[in-house]
């Protein structure tokens, strides 16, 4: 018998602590999959993408129908779509970029085991200080800001960039609460009092 009910398809330490908050009995199993955006894909079209291809690198791999949960985050400022910083430059001009302005933030969570899947999408508006180049810098000497979407951890010293939120907090950190809940609800997943 196996201990767990879930498999999270991600390295992220973000999602894994989310899904412990929640009551959520999991093992890691990391997807590696090319992330490369398509030139014309939307963000929503990505992330949903993204997450269902991690779900599905993972639930290739295995011989049960144990679920799994694959999620994709971006952060979207008009047109653009900023993913992970590649240096120090990238990030600045992310955060260069988000100062002073309101942007979304857009995570796609997938839920599935090989017979069938489910996938919502959460999309938060979160508006950014001015910030200076000396802040950009500051910040990514950190290290925090160089795995995550829009090069920032709204969870960490990010939070001091922010102005103000409109939506859900957990999906800017990586993993909606509310919209993941519905899923694995969906997959009979037991969830802390559900």
């Amino acid at each position: 018998m196996l201990d767990y009910d879930l498999i999270l398809a991600s390295a992220s330490p973000r999602r894994a602590e989310i899904l412990t908050q929640i009551g959520v009995n999991f093992v890691v199993v990391p997807a590696a999959i090319d992330e490369t955006r398509s030139p014309e894909e939307s963000a929503l079209k990505y992330v949903e993408r993204m997450a269902l291809e991690k779900l599905q690198a993972v639930v290739g791999k295995r011989s049960d129908s144990l679920p799994v949960l694959g999620a994709d985050t971006v952060v979207v400022l008009g047109s653009r779509i900023f993913g992970k910083p590649e240096n120090a430059d990238d990030a600045r001009t992310m955060l260069s970029a988000l100062s002073g302005n309101c942007h979304q933030v857009v995570t796609s969570v997938a839920v599935g085991n090989g017979k069938k899947y489910a996938a919502l999408i959460s999309k938060t508006e979160v508006k950014f200080r001015t910030i200076s180049t000396r802040e950009c810098l500051t910040y990514w000497k950190s290290g925090e800001a160089q795995d995550k979407a829009g090069a920032y951890a709204i969870q960490g010293y990010g939070a001091v960039f922010v102005e103000s939120i409109k939506g859900s907090y957990s999906g800017v950190v990586g993993l909606p609460i509310a919209e993941t809940a519905q899923l694995l609800r969906q997959f009979k997943i037991p969830v802390w009092q559900t």
